[in-house]
């Protein structure tokens, strides 16, 4: 029997859920809104399948030769709707081109982040884009595990914690099973989101029922300085990463799943078949790549993606990288984020004031937050804002 004695250890990945052959377990939500698993004791029987499945109990790393890359996807219209350059695109359309399913995370018509899966091309869009939330899998790695037993090709896409979670699960590999991870950050949690979004919608969008969300927005600024963007019939609301306060909570590491902070899955060598993630040094790498509409590096992990991605290549504007230059810097694959020390109030907080008095507390728009977005969207209309960057770096570096 699965004992969660601390969070810590815990992703959420429901894989202990779907392997348990009595349905003993369920996954609850705690005071912070993440999930974790509970079990009926009176229908356990101690087979110890959960344990058996768990990633973080099992994680290990194990050293493969890799390929890297950073890529463009050709198609414009595609490139422009993905928060980077479109790489899970051509990946997917492999899948549903062989009459297989591809799950990934969506919006609910709540906006509420949920795993799903798709079995037509035109509905490849509701994966594109950014989701800076701990998404709800509930049932998908028994879904997973059926269509393979149909011999149908799946692709699953995932945070790493997500792809052990149903790889473990699945306890053996199956060839038409593909696994795409997109480097995290760490998970925030979906009740931070519910109570940002109700206040967004109330405070700037006049209480209209929202249309549209964009976690990283690049239509206004740019790539390298994309936008919160929630959008209502009437209505548009739209702030960075200095303003926002989703965002400042998210990239403040305020409002993440206690296991981010002593993540089990930040290495080098991940189990999926491909790792891919932002580039915004891309002209480090090839100054052709580096037109600021969103760009991607891409670890290829295993033969099988080596083998699909020689297959999808032509989908793409690309430049191999050697993979120690593709990585190096790269603190979010290899280092988890640090637990700040408000982040205790900040969940009580959350609980007992409402949306508006809670975000003013913690994120207030002050004198300081404007002038630093003021100066921010000054030097991107003045073409400087990347060198100004890129100088400011290596200031703080000495």
């Amino acid at each position: 029997m699965i004992k969660i004695q601390e969070k810590s250890k815990c992703c959420g990945c429901t894989a202990c859920m779907n392997i348990c052959p009595k349905q003993a377990i369920k996954m609850v939500e705690d005071e912070e809104g993440f999930l974790y698993p509970k079990i009926d004791k009176e229908k356990c029987i101690d087979c110890g399948l959960c344990e058996n499945v768990c990633p973080v109990i099992n994680a290990k790393e194990q050293k493969k030769e890799q390929k890297g890359y950073i890529l463009n996807n050709k198609d414009n219209n595609i490139r422009a709707d993905s928060t980077s350059g479109g790489a899970f695109t051509p990946i997917a359309e492999y899948v549903l081109d062989r009459k297989g399913v591809v799950f990934g995370a969506t919006f609910d018509k709540d906006f509420k982040v949920i795993h799903r899966y798709i079995e037509n091309k035109t509905e490849i869009g509701i994966f594109r884009g950014s989701k800076y939330v701990q998404s709800y899998l509930g049932n998908c790695f028994a879904q997973v595990e059926r269509f393979l037993k149909l011999d149908r090709y799946v692709c699953f896409s995932g945070t790493p914690c997500q792809i052990e979670g149903l790889k473990r699960y699945l306890k053996k590999d199956y060839e038409k099973l593909i696994t795409v991870d997109v480097m995290c950050h760490a998970v925030p949690s979906p009740l931070v989101w519910k109570k940002y979004f109700n206040y967004i919608r109330k405070s700037k969008l006049n209480k209209e029922k929202v249309e549209k969300v964009l976690f990283r927005d690049k239509s206004k600024y740019g790539f390298k300085y994309s936008t919160m963007t929630l959008k209502s019939k009437n209505n548009e609301y739209s702030r960075g990463v200095e303003t926002d306060p989703y965002l400042r909570a998210f990239f403040g590491d305020l409002s993440d799943r206690p296991s981010c902070y002593d993540c089990a899955f930040k290495k080098q060598y991940h189990e999926s078949d491909f790792t891919i993630w932002d580039c915004f040094i891309a002209e480090e790498f090839d100054k052709k790549l580096d037109d600021d509409k969103g760009t991607s590096r891409m670890l290829v992990n295993t033969e099988k993606g080596k083998n699909i991605f020689k297959e999808i290549e032509n989908k793409f504007d690309v430049t191999e990288i050697k993979v120690e230059k593709l990585v190096e810097n790269v603190k979010e694959m290899l280092y988890s984020v640090k637990l700040p020390e408000k982040r205790k109030d900040f969940f009580y907080d959350i609980n007992i004031l409402d949306e508006e008095e809670f975000f003013n507390k913690y994120f207030p728009n002050n004198l300081k937050v404007k002038l630093k977005r003021i100066a921010r969207i000054t030097l991107i209309k003045a073409g400087i804002y990347k060198q100004t960057k890129k100088v400011a770096k290596k200031i703080l570096r000495k």
